[in-house]
C-alpha cells in the first residue's frame, strides 16, 4: 500500500483546507488516520476513521473544526479543516492499517504517506 497526501498549502487564519490521502492499494478494511508534526514538535494524532464508519476519533485539539471522512470506492481519505489557526501549521501525514490497540498512537500504523505542508498565517 502506498499513500499519497495532498491538498496542503498556505492559507490565512480562519480559512479552510481539504486534505486528501489517496491509497494505491486496497485500504477499505484498514483504519486510516491523520497525524501532524509542527516545527520542533512530536508527531501528534489528528483523526482516525474505521473502515466501515461511522466511528471517527479526533485529537483533543480539534474541537469540532476538522472532519475526517473516507471514500472506500476511491481508496481515499479526507480531512476537512475549517477555522484554521496559526498553531495548525504542520506537515500533515496520512496513515493506514492500524495494527495496535491504540489507533491514536503513531506506532500502531503500518503504512505512511509522505506528508503535505499546511501553513496558516495569522
Amino acid at each position: 500500500v502506498q499513500l499519497q497526501a495532498s491538498g496542503g498549502g498556505l492559507v490565512q487564519a480562519g480559512d479552510s483546507l481539504r486534505l486528501s490521502c489517496a491509497a494505491s492499494g486496497r485500504t477499505s478494511r484498514y483504519v486510516m488516520g491523520w497525524f501532524r508534526q509542527g516545527p520542533g514538535e512530536e508527531r501528534e494524532f489528528v483523526a482516525a476513521i474505521k473502515w466501515g464508519g461511522p466511528s471517527i476519533y479526533y485529537g483533543n485539539f480539534v474541537k469540532g473544526r476538522f472532519t475526517m471522512s473516507r471514500d472506500n470506492a476511491k481508496n481515499t481519505a479526507y480531512l476537512q479543516m475549517n477555522s484554521l489557526k496559526s498553531e495548525d501549521t504542520a506537515i500533515y501525514y496520512c496513515a493506514a492499517q492500524c495494527v495496535g490497540r491504540d489507533c491514536q498512537a503513531r506506532a500502531s500504523y503500518g503504512y505512511w504517506g509522505q506528508g503535505t505542508q499546511v501553513t496558516v498565517s495569522s
